[in-house]
C-alpha cells in the first residue's frame, strides 16, 4: 500500500534536511512551506531529479482547514500520511513584558496549534490502518527555557507536553509518537542573533560546535523508522551535550 511523510516548514533549515533523509529512506514526502515557494520547488526538484517522490504545499499549519486541505492533497497525490514531521516553528527575541497579545497568539498558534492541527489531519487514516508515527520538533528551550525567549519556550515545552499525552493515548492503536529537542543549531534561526551570541553559543556546547540541519535529520530519520518500533513518548536531545 502506498503511504507518505509529511514535513512541516521543511522549505529551509531542519525541514529541509528532514524531508532530504527521508526521502533517501523511501518515503514519498510532502514539502509543506508558507512563504517560500521558491525554495520549496527547488527541493522537491532536486528530490525528483534523484529519482525520489515528492511534491509541494503551501499551507499556514495554523490553519486548520488549510492542513486538512494538504493532507487531502498529499493522501491522493502520494499516498496516506503515514509519517507526520511537525517542524514548523517561529521565535522571537525579546522581553516578556513587551509582548503583545498578537505576538504571542501567534506563536502558540504555529508552534502549539499547528502540531495539533497536522495530527488531528492525519490520525484518521493512521487509526484505521493502526500504525504510522509522528514526531514533533520541540527544543532544548523547551527542556530548560530561555530567557527573553518566553513564548517560544513555553511553546516548545508544550510540544512536550503534547508528545507524551499523545503517545500513551495512541499507543494502544499501534501509533508511535516521538520528539526531537534541538540545540543550537547552523539555521537562520540561530544566525539571526548575530555572530557574537553565535560564538557564544559553541562555546557553550560541550562537543564544541553548532550542529547542522542533518544532525537533526539523521535522528528524525531513525524515530520514523523499524529500528526504533518499540520507541514511544521519548524526547530525544540532539543538542551537542548543552544541557547535560
Amino acid at each position: 500500500m502506498k503511504r507518505s511523510a509529511l514535513v512541516t516548514g521543511a522549505s529551509r533549515g531542519i525541514g529541509r534536511a528532514c524531508a532530504i533523509a527521508l526521502a533517501r529512506e523511501g518515503w514519498p514526502v510532502c514539502v509543506n512551506y508558507l512563504e517560500r515557494r521558491d525554495a520549496a520547488e527547488s527541493l522537491v526538484s532536486s528530490l525528483r531529479s534523484q529519482g525520489f517522490a515528492a511534491m509541494a504545499f503551501q499551507a499556514d499549519v495554523a490553519d486548520r482547514k488549510a492542513v486538512a486541505r494538504m493532507v487531502r492533497a498529499v493522501s491522493e497525490t502520494m499516498g496516506p500520511v503515514e509519517l507526520l514531521v511537525n517542524n514548523a516553528g517561529i521565535s522571537h527575541q525579546g522581553l516578556f513584558q513587551d509582548m503583545d497579545d498578537e505576538l504571542w497568539n501567534r506563536i502558540l498558534a504555529v508552534n502549539l496549534t499547528g502540531a495539533r492541527n497536522a495530527v488531528q489531519a492525519v490520525l484518521p487514516h493512521m487509526l484505521s490502518e493502526k500504525r504510522g508515527a509522528v514526531i514533533n520538533v520541540s527544543s532544548i528551550w523547551g527542556l530548560r527555557g530561555g530567557s527573553c525567549e518566553v513564548a517560544y519556550s513555553c511553546s516548545k515545552a508544550a510540544v512536550i507536553g503534547l508528545t507524551r499525552s499523545l503517545a500513551l493515548e495512541l499507543a494502544p492503536s499501534g501509533i508511535r509518537v516521538n520528539c526531537v529537542a534541538p540545540g543550537c543549531i547552523e539555521t537562520d534561526m540561530v544566525r539571526a542573533l548575530g555572530e557574537e551570541t553565535r560564538a557564544m553559543l559553541v562555546e557553550e556546547t560541550p562537543l564544541g560546535r553548532l550542529g547542522t540541519p542533518e544532525d537533526i535529520a539523521n535522528v528524525i530519520a531513525f524515530l520514523a523508522s523499524d529500528r526504533a518500533a518499540f520507541v514511544t513518548g521519548q524526547v530525544v536531545s540532539a543538542d551537542g551535550g548543552f544541557i547535560v
